[in-house]
């Protein structure tokens, strides 16, 4: 006798999730997917650089060549000089 009460307590919501499964599932599927899309653009908005951070490297720990290296490397604001072919050779992609 309980079984039977329990199975006519829940027949009313076994009948709605078999008419309306392929709905639920859509709107399960659109708000999960909206959720990480809006996890992803809080995630890609936050501040990537952090103030407090120290770099691990000390600062004698690189040699002079080196450094000479990345000081002689252009800014993005500075025009880039046109490159140069080697004597003797021609560029295939210049017409």
């Amino acid at each position: 006798m309980k079984n039977a009460n329990v199975s006519l307590s829940f027949k009313p919501l076994v009948n709605l999730f078999r008419r309306f499964h392929m709905t639920f599932f859509i709107v399960i599927l659109a708000g999960g997917l909206a959720y990480a899309v809006m996890l992803f653009t809080t995630i890609l908005n936050e501040s990537s650089v952090d103030t407090t951070y120290t770099s691990p490297i000390e600062a004698g720990s690189i040699d002079q060549a080196t450094l000479d290296r990345i000081k002689a490397l252009h800014t993005s604001d500075e025009t880039v000089p046109t490159p140069t072919n080697p004597s003797g050779r021609i560029n295939p992609f210049s017409e």
